[in-house]
């Protein structure tokens, strides 16, 4: 949707219409898009949840970006004995992923200091007025999209791991069926614990019962969090990393997170592999995106040494020594918001997949980060104690010949390969915002391709050269979540993924 007013792009309906009533109400970017994230965690369960974390990307006007770090932190001891951690499979259809679940896969979350922090530090309205469309769509229900029907189904053993986490995704019953399309889905609890927290403020989840609350029920269940977790977790702003590609400059999530710089990698490689009037889906512009992400994931292994992981600072010198080189040579979604006054704010967040238990009395579930393979490359149970989670989250924010966008994704270890390719549809290609969005995509997980074909949007020689360069190419006959949800906001325009269930909205 085009407009010169406020933009709001997100993967629900009702995340998007809980953002743009808080902008109608007189809020700004920021305190639309902490309403809009206390309700992708009652309409978006799967992917969003006060038992999770994420990052936010914020332009407020006449400020600098500035990034909000609220990813999960790893425990401060390491358990061992009688641990829950267990392997599910999800099935995508096409492809069947292996992910690690139970309690023992639960981090210190850190979404509820997240949203409390953003709000302290720039909204305008009050806590209290901002759950307010959380509560009454848990109060009085949402109905099932078929994004969230297929998340269910792509996660059902998670869905069914306790009797808890039946009720709260909808089930009638622990052993009944999955929840349809169209399925008004409640949670009551959660609605009278976002009320409570709203008052009470973070320190409730972070110090008081609901804390030992957590803490108990970890040590009961093979869990590793502590009464300690949780009261030392703490939101950290940092200044984005910032980099030039052609005529833009853009900034994205700087280190300890792994997303911006693989953003960064995965786009300078592929500008400097696309010659000018290269066309969508040429040869050209096929091997130059098969080549920029493999170059991209190679410099990644240089990336992940110990001596460069444990420092944040050395880890930005080894890439910027890459960087140079390139010159020479799972459950997460995305907000977006521009507000009438030209502010920008964007949260990517996630809980992983879940971890299969509700923190009790609340209505939610938590995280399994300590289960996701992308964030524990040296190994399960190799997390070095009490740091922050190597997230693979880049929001990114674009500003080109004055026009500023601001974009995220979700899909794991997929979110660098989706953001280039948008980027290099908006830069190289001249998409409009939604066709960058909605164009066929492909990955390459290690020597493994994957796309998106076929594509009414694809020319006829990708089947040519599918054949000729990668005939083993795992192949999707329809746009599918696994190739991440890129939503979008910009100056004059947002713009959702269909793959997500995205929506975008212009307020004028």
């Amino acid at each position: 949707m085009n407009g010169t007013g406020a933009q709001v792009a997100s993967g629900h309906p009702e995340t998007t219409n809980a953002a743009c009533e808080v902008l109608a109400a007189g809020g700004n970017a920021v305190d639309a898009l902490v309403a809009a994230a206390w309700t992708a965690c009652v309409a978006e369960p799967i992917f969003c949840s006060p038992g999770g974390g994420g990052h936010a990307m914020i332009r407020m006007p006449g400020r600098a970006p500035v990034i909000a770090d609220f990813f999960a932190q790893t425990p401060r001891r390491r358990r061992m004995d009688d641990l829950e951690f267990y392997p599910i499979h999800g099935n995508f259809g096409t492809d069947v992923q292996e992910f690690h679940v139970g309690m023992g896969a639960a981090a210190t979350p850190g979404m509820v200091a997240g949203l409390f922090e953003l709000q302290r530090r720039h909204g305008s309205l009050p806590m209290t007025a901002l759950v307010e469309p959380a509560v009454t769509v848990a109060r009085e229900g949402c109905a099932l999209t078929e994004t969230q029907a297929f998340a269910l189904q792509i996660l059902e053993p998670i869905v069914r791991a306790t009797p808890e986490a039946s009720a709260m995704f909808g089930l009638d019953a622990h052993d009944g069926p999955l929840p349809r399309v169209g399925t008004v889905v409640t949670n009551r609890p959660l609605a009278d614990w976002i009320e409570r927290i709203a008052v009470d403020g973070p320190d409730a989840l972070h110090h008081g019962e609901q804390a030992i609350a957590i803490a108990e029920d970890a040590q009961a269940h093979g869990g590793h969090l502590t009464l300690a977790d949780l009261a030392g977790y703490r939101v950290h702003w940092r200044r984005p990393m910032r980099w030039t590609l052609g005529d833009a400059t853009v900034w994205s999530n700087p280190p300890p997170a792994f997303g911006g710089l693989m953003v960064a990698l995965m786009t300078q490689a592929l500008e400097h592999r696309l010659p000018a009037g290269v066309r969508f889906g040429d040869d050209a512009h096929l091997d130059a995106l098969t080549e920029a992400m493999g170059v991209s994931e190679r410099e990644r292994q240089r990336l992940e040494q110990p001596d460069t992981l444990g420092c944040s600072r050395r880890l930005m010198q080894t890439f910027r020594q890459l960087e140079g080189e390139l010159r020479v040579s799972r459950g997460t979604t995305h907000i977006g918001v521009r507000d009438a006054a030209g502010g920008f704010a964007g949260m990517t967040a996630s809980n992983g997949e879940g971890c299969g238990r509700i923190v009790p009395g609340t209505g939610f579930m938590l995280n399994n980060m300590l289960g996701e393979e992308d964030l524990n490359r040296p190994g399960f149970h190799n997390w070095p104690l009490n740091r922050r989670l190597a997230s693979m989250m880049a929001p990114t924010l674009v500003l080109r010949n004055g026009r500023r966008v601001l974009l995220g994704s979700g899909g794991s270890n997929r979110i660098r390969t989706a953001i280039a390719q948008v980027l290099a549809n908006l830069m190289h290609f001249d998409l409009d915002l939604a066709e960058a969005i909605c164009a066929p995509r492909l990955h390459l997980e290690g020597d493994r391709l994957a796309i998106e074909h076929p594509h009414p949007d694809w020319p006829a020689q990708v089947a040519d050269w599918l054949a000729r360069s990668a005939p083993e190419a795992r192949c999707w006959p329809a746009p599918n979540l696994y190739f991440g949800g890129v939503h979008a906001v910009a100056d004059d325009a947002a713009a959702a993924d269909p793959r997500r269930g995205g929506t975008a909205r212009s307020l004028n």
